[in-house]
Formats: structure tokens, sequence, C-alpha cells
């Protein structure tokens, strides 16, 4: 139930002790402490360094003070749009390079733009360090005279697509829009949106993004975080050179805290055409980042929402069933904040009872004031959050770049958590007193288009810009044009491009194994760089083993082991799990059912004997039953609402057979999961063998103490493995069809294309995986590369396998633009079909070093190391089968990807889907080259 909100997870990680400056003296505080160093350039950049030798990869991320409320009224969207050129041109590197070398030299990278800020960060193996500053420093000092219009037109149309995708085709994607334009006044730096309006978009010229970058990419308004394999006083010298002639840029006033303060509530409601279950969020204005009660509204929203002794979640979800959770939040930024009260009600629910709901869960908490145990519960959990906030060199990167560049020091995080710490129960009840209790609010009811009725009572209409489809728009075909023509900036340190240092060798975690009496078969790994313990219980069967009319029984069968054992009621065993620190969920896939922990290493065996109550004594109360049961029929009635998923499940129908049970979904239709009654979870839960079990743990703890914390485990365990029902993939005659699925009035067209290969136990889908690298493995990919960089028809493209032991699909995806899907479509086609003759020894020689550097950084946290054990246990693979398939890579040329490619990736063979706005796409896409479009409807039912 714990939901953190992302500035709280931001803050906590000062817990941690993060010290050191210039003269490197060490603050030894309370718990783990990450050393790091500060030095300010000649034109004011502030640079961060931390060593980390744990793995060969460095981490840079450069933050800059400017985000959406930086912008003017008529150029909204500027911060965001202004991030995506940047990943574009600059002087001194390819057209390009930064989206597409940087994954083939084995690495990652992004940006994001929020209110107050935009970031870039990248990870990388060590030997292309350099490279990275060579990136990072011409993108931040020497791309604007790169900029041309063509280039500026092409991105328009990507974050056009960005908006749709995210705002215009997803439900509740207005919400923001609306609470932003009514809880701040017009002109308030927060009054709209960070990705701004699309008409202020779409008028953006190249003199205001080059008064844009002007005004605010200087050196003097970011922070750049070096973290991971680094040498300081090298990396010192190589920042200088790189970043040292960078122009200062303007100084930048601050704007100071600009609160807001409402005389009166409003209530405004949308139909929203997307929605299938009516949402209601209440706001109340309150505090900016920094603001010392902002830790005391932090704990208030984890208080009156977030277990099942808090008030708003008794009320709402036990004692009235109206929605299956409530949430409940502090969210501060730079110049405000907000206190936000959060419900996704059930189907046909009347908002104006869930208000009243809201408003008796809060007079209750009023009653009976903050629970001290709750309060420490709440701190617990905080500690394991923290450690695992800063598990990776980028996490650390980034943490240290956010807290230098908005307190002024690194350090300040570490005064944040102590006053955390300090919350008191008089400190929560004195934050609601002020900014909830009795207090105006903005509050918004969503509500499915057609069913106005169930809007809060008295609400007026919002007003929202709603983009109108049309085809054949001459100024969204564009293209980026060629490389624009200027004068490269004079620097006395040369700007070509570095050479790659000596390159590191992956070295694939030390494995050991046990295997207790009862068949439960044990994989470890050990790493003490923090004090974090990840595990899982991985029982083989999941969805496989539901009876095909009643798919989803084993899903709701794991969310049901959750809710209470024999001697715990779901909240004691809530606040059991709570008071340790520690995390348990269970969860069901298609072939395997998972019990899922994190913890302190300090509290592995008690977390593990509640593991061991939760899996042998399940409660099987039937209030619970009922209550998850219905929480699972709204969540399916709002999957309907989302085009991608409609998708995903049609696919999978289509390309499994009817009557396949992964053809059907893990958390079953409604249809499905009206068959199912208690008596068919507890006849699931007998499937729950030791014999089909294998533990895989990875972190802070040794294989003797972790063999001994599953002792009893072993004797109480009993039980022999239930005959696996079999099924046959049934997709005859499907190869090569056209399948739509109208979804009336999207902005997006879901494409998604595939064919099946082999089993995830085939030794040859590494080879197919390995193939596939150039086609569809991330931005680097053909299909990203033309698709969202070369057309801008979309946010992203990709294709991608994900090992099952049943036969594995190979899909390719993207979500584009409307009236782009027939050229989409085209595109899809010739790059699949064309892509044995396409590929070329420059392909070869790219894929094996993407995939071998990528190695590097894949298996850092403890979660992908758990994925290597996994990987172990379920397709009985070898303790060193990285090493042995990397050395398969190494061995292929060009003729083995060119067979592996015809053999599995045959274009002719493949399943065709598309779900989009009929009324304007049909009749074009019958001329894609694909025949007749079969129709399909929402649940993937042919149409006759």
């Amino acid at each position: 139930m714990r939901s953190w909100p992302l500035f709280l997870l931001i803050a906590l990680v000062g817990l941690f002790s993060l010290s050191c400056s210039e003269n490197k003296k060490m603050q030894k505080k309370e718990g783990f402490s990450i050393p790091f160093e500060k030095f300010t350039l000649s034109n004011g950049l502030e640079v961060i360094l931390h060593k980390d030798t744990s793995d060969p990869m460095v981490a840079v991320a450069s933050i800059f003070h400017v985000g959406s409320n930086r912008e003017k009224p008529g150029k909204t969207g500027f911060a965001h749009f202004f991030e995506h050129m940047s990943f574009n041109d600059s002087e001194n590197v390819p057209r390009g390079a930064n989206r597409k070398l940087i994954p083939e030299w084995g690495g990652s990278r992004n940006g994001g733009t929020w209110s107050d800020g935009t970031i870039y960060y990248e990870v990388v193996p060590k030997d292309a360090f350099q490279k990275i500053l060579w990136i990072d420093s011409d993108r931040m000092g020497y791309m604007i005279n790169t900029v041309t219009q063509e280039a500026l037109d092409a991105e328009i149309q990507v974050v056009k697509n960005e908006k749709r995708q995210r705002n215009d085709n997803a439900p509740y994607g207005h919400t923001d829009e609306v609470i932003r334009k009514n809880l701040y006044p017009q002109g308030h730096p927060y009054s709209w949106t960070v990705i701004g309006s699309l008409k202020d978009l779409q008028s953006a010229t190249l003199e205001d993004v080059k008064e844009f970058y002007d005004e605010f990419y200087g050196a003097k308004n970011a922070t750049l975080a070096i973290a991971g394999d680094i040498d300081f006083e090298e990396t010192k010298k190589l920042v200088k050179q790189w970043f040292g002639e960078i122009r200062e840029g303007k100084d930048i006033e601050p704007l100071g805290a600009i609160p807001v303060r409402l005389s009166e509530s409003i209530s405004l409601y949308f139909e929203d055409n997307f929605a299938k279950l009516p949402e209601l969020r209440i706001i109340f204005p309150t505090v900016e980042n920094y603001n010392e009660e902002m830790y005391a509204l932090e704990a208030l929203g984890q208080l009156l929402s977030g277990s099942k002794t808090a008030p708003l979640y008794q009320v709402l979800v036990e004692e009235e069933k109206l929605a299956p959770n409530v949430s409940s939040y502090q969210s501060s930024m730079e110049l405000a904040g907000e206190f936000v009260i959060r419900v996704r009600a059930n189907a046909g629910t009347d908002l104006d009872e869930v208000k009243a709901a809201i408003d008796k869960g809060l007079a209750r908490f009023e009653e009976n004031g903050v629970d001290g145990e709750d309060l420490k519960r709440i701190k617990a959990e905080l500690e394991t959050d923290l450690y695992q906030g800063v598990e990776t060199v980028l996490n650390k990167a980034r943490q240290l770049a956010f807290d230098n560049e908005f307190s002024g020091d690194p350090g300040y995080i570490s005064r944040q958590a102590q006053l955390y710490r300090q919350v008191s129960e008089a400190d929560v009840m004195a934050a609601y007193e002020k900014y909830v209790k009795g207090r105006p609010f903005l509050v918004t009811s969503f509500v499915p288009k057609g069913s106005p009725e169930l809007a809060i009572d008295g609400a007026k209409l919002a007003e929202v810009e709603i983009e109108e489809v049309r085809s054949n728009v001459a100024e969204e075909e564009v293209t980026r044009g060629e490389v624009g023509e200027y004068e490269i900036t004079e620097t006395k340190f040369d700007r070509s491009e570095p050479d790659f240092g000596p390159m590191p060798e992956f070295k694939m975690p030390e494995v050991w194994k046990s295997e207790m009496s009862n068949g439960i078969r044990v994989f470890g790994t050990e790493n003490n760089e923090i004090p974090i313990v990840r595990f899982d219980i991985t029982i083989a069967g999941g969805h496989w083993l539901d009876p095909i009319d009643k798919s989803g029984v084993a899903d709701l069968c794991a969310d049901l082991m959750m809710e209470g054992t024999k001697t715990k009621t779901p909240a004691e065993l809530e606040k059991a799990i709570g008071l340790l620190g520690s995390s348990i969920s269970i969860s069901s896939g298609s072939e395997d059912l998972r019990i899922y922990g994190t913890c302190l290493s300090r509290n592995f065996k008690a977390t593990m004997d509640l593991v061991e109550e939760i899996l042998l004594e399940p409660r099987w109360d039937s209030t619970e039953y009922a209550r998850l049961k219905s929480a699972l029929e709204t969540r399916l009635r709002g999957r309907e609402a989302n085009p991608t998923q409609i998708a995903s499940m049609a696919f999978n129908r289509l390309i499994y057979g009817e009557g396949h049970i992964m053809g059907e979904p893990v958390s079953g239709t409604l249809s499905s999961i009206a068959n199912i009654g208690l008596d068919d979870l507890k006849a699931y839960y007998n499937n729950l063998s030791p014999q089909l079990a294998s533990f895989h743990v990875s972190g802070d703890i040794s294989k003797e103490e972790c063999v001994s914390a599953l002792s009893n485990l072993e004797t109480n365990w009993t039980g022999d493995p239930k005959q696996f029902p079999a099924y046959a993939i049934n997709n005859e005659g499907k190869g090569g069809n056209l399948y739509f699925i109208d979804f009336p009035g999207s902005k997006q067209s879901v494409i998604i294309i595939g064919k099946m290969t082999v089993s995830g136990s085939d030794p040859d889908l590494a080879r197919i995986d390995f193939a596939n690298e150039k086609l569809g493995g991330g931005s680097s990919g053909q299909l990203f590369q033309v698709l969202r960089i070369e057309k801008g028809y979309t946010y992203g493209a990709y294709s991608f396998l994900s090992p099952t032991l049943e036969t594995v699909p190979f899909k390719a995806y993207s979500s584009v633009r409307a009236n782009a899907t027939k050229p989409s479509l085209e595109i899809f086609q010739d790059l699949i079909g064309n892509y044995t003759d396409d590929f070329t020894e420059k392909d070869v020689d790219m894929t094996k070093e993407k995939i071998l550097k990528g190695n590097l950084k894949s298996f850092e946290s403890l979660s992908a190391r758990l994925g290597i054990l996994r990987n172990i246990s379920k397709f009985g693979k070898s303790n060193k089968y990285i090493d042995e398939e990397q050395a398969v890579l190494k061995g292929m040329d060009l003729e083995g990807f060119k067979e592996i490619i015809g053999r599995y990736l045959n274009e002719e063979e493949m399943i065709y889907l598309v779900v989009g706005d009929a009324e304007t796409q049909l009749e074009d896409i019958r001329n894609a080259g694909k025949g007749e479009p079969i129709i399909l409807d929402l649940q993937g039912n042919l149409v006759q």
C-alpha cells in the first residue's frame, strides 16, 4: 500500500551521511555514508564527485535550475521542448550521437523536465567516460548554433506525440492541466503544465529557442555530478578541460516561494473520453520545498491513507466500499506545494458519496489523532527506502546534483532527514489544522464521457485544450533536414572525439547454491555495499495453472494471501512488516507465482518468519476476498480505457490462439472473474509445492545466514506438485494478416507486430535477442531512429522478446500519431522485411560492442542480480551463463546473424494489430499493403 511521493523519496536519502567537500573532511553521522568532493570552475559550474568502484561504470548528471516555472505565458512548454532539442545536434558531436552512440557504447541516457528544473544524465562503462564528458559538455555549451528550422519542426512533432501519449490519449490525462489552471492564479509560474500548450508549442520559433538558451543555459545555472569508478584528480582535470570554456551565462534571480491561498473552494468536472471510472481529487494549497512544515505534511499523507488502519482507507475502502484504494500525499515544489487526496472510485459511483466519505474519514482522524505506532512504522519503512534510493551510481549522481542545485549544498539533505526524524504527533496535527481542516480547496471530478451525473453536485465544466485529429496535415509531415551550416566556436582545448579508454571486463557475480530437504532450491549472490537484502520465492505455475474459464485465480489468490494470516488480521500483518522496515508482496505471472521481499539485512530472519506465516497460514478472510474481487473488477473496467492494454491483450490472444492460457490476461477478464469463488482460490493454493519453489536472494547476507533463516520453512512447508495442463499454440493462418480494433476518438494508434520464435530454454533465444538489437534495442534501434528521430511520428518504437518456458513471441511496438498510422505500418514492413539484407558487418561489430559493454551496467542493482538467479533456476542455465552467452555472441559472424534473422524474424509470417480511431484511419490503412483489415472488438473477438 506504500506509495511515497517522489520528493519524499529524494529527501529520505538524507538519512545517509552525505559529506565531504574540497578539504575531504568526513562527517560521521547515523547510517550509510556517501563521500563526495565539490569544486567550482571559473565559469561558475559547480561539480560534485563521488567514487564508487563496485562496478566499472561512471554516471554523469547535469541539472539546470530552469523548469516550466521560468516560462512566459504564451510560450509555455519551452523548458521541456528545449530539453528535447538539446539531445539533437551540437557543434563537435555528430547529429543524433546522444541517442544512438551512447547505447552502442553499452550505456544509457535520458533527461527530464519538471516545474523547477531540467536534468540530463548518462551511465556508461568506464572506458567511455571521457566520451560522455565530450557529449555532455558539447550539449551544455555548444549546441545552440546547430539548431535549424527543420530540426525544430521535427522535434515539435515528437513533443506533440509525447503529449498525446501521456495526456491526450490516456484516461485522466488532462487532470494536471485542470488543476494548474485553477489552483494557481493566472500568470503564476505553476499555472500551466510542464509540457505546455499545443498552440504555444506549434508556434515556437528559432528565435524563441535561442532566447531561452541565452537566458537560462549558462554554466553558473547548473550542477554537474559524476559518480562511479573514477580517480578524483584525473576527473577534475578532465572536467576543467571539457567544461571549463563554456560560457557562464546570465545571473538568474531566484524566484522565492510563491504560495497560493484560495478564498473559497472550487469544484470542476470533466467528461473524459478515455476514463471508465470516476475519479475525485481534492487539492489543498500548502508549502514549498525545504519548508520545515513539509515533513509533517508528508507524514500526514501516510497517516490518513497509507495503511489498513488509516481513516480514509477504513471509510472509503472497507466500510463504504466506494473504491479499491485511496491515496493522500504532500507534493512540494520550489515555489509552492499541494496536499492531495485522490480516489479512483468503483464504476458508476457518485463522487458526492466519495466526498462525503472523505469528510467522514477526516473527522475520524480529528477525533482519534495520530497513532504513535503508525508514525514509528512510517519511519522504519523509510530507512529501507532510503538505502534503496542510492543503490546505483546513477541514482547517487542524480541525488548529489539535485541537492546541490536546489539547496546549495550536496550535504544539506542530512539536515532534511534530521527534520523528518523529528516530526512529532503534535507537528502532524498542527499541519492538518493549518492546511487541511476547514480550508478552501480545489476538487476535480473526472467522469466517463456521457456520465456527468457522477460529478460533484454544482461542479462547473473545466476548460481543457483538446486536439482535433485530422488527416494529411501538411505541417506534421516533416524531416530533420540537412545538418545546418554554422561556425565552430573557437576553444583552446581540442573538442574532437576522444578515444575509448581500456575496456573493462564484465565479471559475473559469484553465485552460490543450496537445496533444502523439502525440495526448495536456493540461489544467492552476496553484495555488502548497502545493508539491504532483496529476495523472492518463485513457485512454478502462476497463471498457467488457472482454469482457463477462471483466468485470474492465481492473481487473486496472490492478493488474498497478503491479507492477514491465521494469527494476524490484515492490519496487524501490515504493521508487523512495516515496523521491520520491510516490504513483502505476492504476484502471479504467466508461469510463476512469486513472493517478493526487501528488508534491512539485520531484519532478514524476522522478515522470513513473516513470509513463512503468510505462505503457510493464509487467513482466507471472506470479507477481504469480496473487497479484492470488487477492486479487481474496478481495475478491469479501467483497463478498457487504455488503448495500449487493449492492444496487448488482443495481440496475445491472436498469437497464442484460442484456448491457450497465455492468450488470456493474467488478471483475468470481467467474464472470467465472474466464475471465481473463494473455494477456487483455496484449490489453487494447493498447487503451491516446495518442490516447485526456488528461493533467490541478493544483498548483504551470507549463504550460511540465509540457509539458517530458511530452516523453519524447510521443516514446515510440505506438499507434492500437481500435474500441469498442456496447451498448444494455435495461430495458423494469422501470419501476414492485419487486425484492427476501433477506439473512437483516439489521438494515437497503437501498433503491435510479431510472431512466435522459440522457448526461453532454447539456446537460440539469446541469438535472436542479439539479432534484434539493431532493429529495436532502445533509442539506437532502427525503429526508434526512423519513426521518432527521422519522421517524428511517435515518442518511441521498440522490439523485444520476453523469455518464458512457453514459446516466446517476438514483438515490435509503437504508439504513433493517428494520422501517421499508414506510413508507420509501411515503415515497420520495410525495416523488418528488409532486415536480413540490410544487416552488415558494421552492424555485427556494433551489436557486439553494445551488448558486451551494456552487460557491465545491466546487473548492477540487487534486483538485476535476482534476475540472474531466476534465469539460472527457471531455464536451467549455468552459474556462468552470461559469460557463455557472451562467448556465443563473440563467435557470431555476419552469416550467423542473417541466418537467425531469416529463420525467426520473417516479416511475411508476422501478425499485425492496430488499435485506433476507425473513422479517421481505417480507410487509409486498407492501402497499407496488408490486405483488408480484420475487425476485432475491444476484447479481441472477431466482429462479423
